[in-house]
């Protein structure tokens, strides 16, 4: 049995002023709501002075009140705190169905009470049926709240707990028992910001059930729930196709996939995971018009869209996919709900002995280190939700055919600075005319907003000189999808300013100032919609052959560059650009024989850098350059991946050793990733191999024992490989 992890204490200016916050951010919840809250009130032995002290847990079994006040009876003994007795202690657990935070309340010694509290603050009777939500609230937040290894989850809330919920079969059955009685209410949890509106087949709790299938690699687990799911409703067969697919039973899929499409034809879940199957098997030409019906099935999700566009990519058809790139609907990134506490006294965060080891000491993670200010500007490293995915399928195009020829293409398809010059003269001359822009622009409704005020651009809105716009053609103007300061481009022209003052021309622009070519970005989907016509026509679309044929010389044939596209190609020029510095001066610096030098976090962000740009051997590079410098749970976790990749089982199990015992070392006993990292080793290689390469290492035993942790782990959910 391995030890549990030590106890950060958080010490309170005033007594319970933590549970105050917490009750007060209630109504801010969105989602699954934020970690569960640990009070303790101490006493001095030797006076009557009280302090109250608290940390975050997730992971641990909250299906009734007896569970939890078992959890603060452990807490009681405290090696590091010998003046002081534990006297109360108070555990919240948010329940997201019922948006309800459970409390238990043990006085130590004493009686246990459990309530619960609403949004207002008023006290309510906490029920079975309350608990059974909670329970898988509980399991769900130890999911979604664990880090993936980088320790960038770690680092975003001081003093977290993170135990595995569910390490037998036994509490398999339960929580899989819970989620089938509570399976129909699972959008209510809301859904992953990539989702725009959370159903009975995307939301936090379906996320939740196939992250720890695929984790735990209990697939039969996973069948047999969907299995008796699907027969109260066949939406679900997505959900299982999936599953099979995940276990390699690919036939029984593929056949499952054939029967439900007949009955729902119009699923966009199904549709997209027919599209992504037959995708990955390299039949794009497959896969092509199932995304197509998918995307008109779901016209308003960015997942459909995006398939879409993956596809042409696989397809080599590169102009296709900047224009199916450009009609993606873009969702501002909501974060998980995050506790909000105040100012704490002082924060003590003990360190195990088991956990101890020089080389994976981050102590002094905290330090400043010079770091140039180009490398601190690369805004990729920040992008996520729907802008990270956009952000990776142009570093795709841009790894397949390079950064000219992506320009040249770009360039075909989207309108540029001296068309558009060229075409404004032309209509300045030629009144009636109607171009691509204005036709895709173009809207019969009424010009007012929601506030009813005019819109910009309507028939009742006139320039200054008191002039109709665009000689009397109606421009509605858009409605924000986001706004400017949530998409940075390379350059530091972003705010208020973002748009051209006075008499707006045809469409809202702005020129960048920037060395690459310049397009024109609208801020809408009104014109993403009339493309959508153009990508969605099997009439238009060219053959695999004659992908880049398509017509693209006149004005009229191109489209107009989202906004946010835009600054996507700004921001892939500066990590380009930063890159090609980097790899220059490293080839003169190895010519003339000298070292060159970085701080070990411009190491970390050049391999980040470096992977974003699809360039491995170089990511390992930095990577390594970085953790001879100092320990980087980020960098650590990049070699990781990157070791996968090449399939180097002695580098990726050096890598999961450390990473492993850094996480203890903060806290968290669980991460789905790592846990599933190990499990892959141990499917492919076998149990007693990756044992004994553990066991090889030079690290210490307490560090080794903690990796067989996740090994023990596998063998109680009786992984392939571990019986040999």
């Amino acid at each position: 049995m391995v030890i549990a992890p030590s106890v950060p204490e958080i010490f309170e200016e005033e007594l319970h002023t933590a549970v105050e916050a917490r009750a007060e951010t209630l109504q801010t919840l969105r989602e699954l709501g934020p970690p569960d809250l640990v009070h303790l009130v101490k006493q001095s032995k030797q006076s009557t002075k009280q302090i109250g002290v608290y940390h975050h847990v997730t992971g641990i079994d909250a299906s009734s009140s007896a569970s939890l006040a078992a959890y603060i009876n452990t807490l009681t003994y405290s090696p590091h705190d010998k003046t002081n007795k534990v006297i109360s202690g108070l555990y919240c657990c948010y329940n997201a169905f019922s948006r309800l935070d459970m409390r238990v309340q043990v006085a130590i010694p004493g009686t246990v009470e459990s309530y619960c509290i609403d949004e207002r603050g008023d006290k309510r009777v906490a029920t079975d049926d309350l608990w059974l939500e909670t329970y898988l609230c509980s399991v769900l937040r130890a999911y979604s709240y664990a880090d993936d290894g980088s320790g960038d989850t770690i680092k975003k809330i001081v003093g977290v707990r993170r135990f595995n919920p569910i390490t037998s079969t036994e509490s398999e059955h339960k929580f899989l028992d819970a989620a089938e009685r509570l399976f129909f209410q699972g959008w209510q949890l809301g859904s992953d910001p990539e989702i725009q509106v959370p159903n009975l087949v995307s939301n936090h709790l379906t996320t939740g059930l196939l992250e720890y299938i695929n984790t735990t690699g209990r697939y039969a687990s996973g069948i047999n729930l969907f299995e008796k799911l699907r027969t109260r409703d066949p939406e679900i067969s997505s959900l299982l196709a999936r599953v099979y697919i995940a276990a390699d039973e690919e036939v029984k899929a593929v056949q499952l996939l054939h029967e439900t499409i007949q009955d729902l034809p119009m699923d966009y879940s199904l549709l997209d995971c027919q599209a992504e199957f037959c995708n990955k098997k390299g039949r794009g030409d497959l896969a092509l018009e199932i995304a197509k019906r998918s995307v008109v099935s779901a016209p308003s999700e960015f997942g459909t869209w995006a398939r879409l566009a993956e596809i042409y990519v696989t397809m080599e058809q590169w102009d296709l996919a900047l224009l199916t790139l450009n009609s993606c609907p873009m969702f501002t990134y909501q974060d998980k709900d995050a506790p909000r506490m105040p100012e704490p006294l002082k924060v003590f965060l003990p360190a195990m002995p088991e956990t101890i080891c020089d080389e994976i000491d981050d102590s002094n993670a905290d330090s400043i280190e010079l770091v140039h200010p180009t490398l601190r500007k690369l805004h990729a490293a920040g992008f996520k939700g729907t802008f990270l995915k956009a952000y990776i399928l142009l570093t795709e195009i841009t790894k397949k055919i390079g950064w000219d020829q992506l320009l040249r293409i770009r360039s075909q398809v989207f309108v540029m600075e001296e068309e558009y010059r060229h075409e404004k003269q032309t209509i300045t001359h030629q009144p009636g005319s109607r171009n691509a822009s204005t036709t895709a622009l173009r809207s019969p409704s009424p010009k007012t907003n929601g506030h009813g005020e005019t819109e910009i651009g309507s028939p009742t809105s006139n320039t200054p000189n008191g002039e109709s716009s665009l000689e009397g053609d109606a421009i509605e103007k858009p409605g924000h999808t986001i706004t400017s300061e949530e998409v940075k481009a390379g350059s530091d022209e972003v705010g208020p300013d973002f748009f051209l003052p006075a008499t707006p021309p045809p469409f809202i622009v702005k020129e960048r100032k920037n060395t690459t070519p310049k397009s024109f970005y609208v801020d809408f989907h009104s014109f993403s919609r009339t493309a959508s016509h153009t990508l969605l026509s099997t009439n238009t679309t060219p053959k695999p052959d004659q992908a880049q044929s398509s017509n693209y010389t006149q004005f009229q044939n191109k489209r107009l560059c989202e906004r946010w596209l835009d600054n996507l190609f700004m921001v892939l020029y500066e990590d380009l650009r930063v890159y090609t510095i980097w790899r220059t001066e490293m080839a003169q610096y190895r010519q003339q024989q000298l070292l060159y030098k970085k701080s070990a976090e411009e190491w970390e962000i050049l391999g980040e850098l470096a992977e974003r740009l699809h360039h491995t051997d170089e990511a390992v590079e930095a990577y390594q350059s970085c953790l001879q410098i100092k320990f980087s749970p980020k960098a650590m976790k990049g070699v990781l991946n990157l070791s996968e990749i090449r399939i180097n089982v002695r580098e990726t199990c050096s890598a999961l050793l450390r990473l492993v015992t850094w996480q203890y070392r903060w806290y968290s006993e669980f991460s789905p990733s790592l846990l599933y990292t190990i499990r892959r080793l141990i499917e492919e290689e076998g149990g007693v191999k990756i044992r004994s390469i553990i066991q090889g290492t030079s690290l210490p035993q307490h560090v080794l024992d903690l990796t067989h942790h996740y090994a023990d782990l596998c063998a109680a959910f009786r992984s392939n490989g571990t019986d040999g």
